[in-house]
């Protein structure tokens, strides 16, 4: 397997957090890149347009990938989020199976930027505590390029 770039992944990531924040969404995304680099999926934060709480772009992207991707396959991939995946979303990545998480902003960072806004009530509550709690090891990242993926929320939540 060759050596990922893991801050070129991550910048990709964070790109298409830009892009959903553009199409009116909340400003996060994810990537999930399979073995040998490739980008497999690409998912935006999915809220808008049902006000969905639970459409974390990790969260969904995870049921695609488990729902449509073989679990073999799964096992060696990376997903590349903008933002540290909260407590919902790791447990999905853990139930998914992924070998490794990559993230831009630590959900400490992003509780401070984001308050209490009703749209996003921050969990300060690292995925590696998640991880940890279970029968095997998902390997952690980050935080990495965490000025590059805070601009992105910049007057964004008020």
């Amino acid at each position: 397997m060759p050596e990922l770039d893991h801050k070129a992944l991550l910048r990709r990531a964070i790109a298409e957090s830009a892009k959903a924040r553009e199409a009116g969404n909340h400003p996060f995304a994810c990537i999930l890149v399979g073995p040998e680099g490739d980008v497999l999926m690409v998912q935006h934060n999915a809220y808008m347009p049902d006000h969905d709480m639970t459409g974390h772009a990790e969260r969904v992207l995870m049921t695609r990938a488990s729902t449509q991707l073989p679990h073999e396959l799964l096992k060696d991939c990376t997903i590349y989020t903008s933002a540290e995946p909260c407590a919902m979303c790791s447990g999905a990545i853990y139930w998914t199976g992924l070998k490794r998480v990559v993230y831009g902003l630590t959900e400490k960072a992003l509780k401070e930027i984001t308050g209490n806004h009703p749209e996003n009530p921050t969990l300060d509550l690292p995925c590696e505590v998640v991880f940890a709690a279970g029968q095997r090891k998902v390997e952690v990242i980050g935080p990495m390029l965490e000025d590059e993926a805070a601009a992105v929320h910049k007057g964004f939540w008020g």
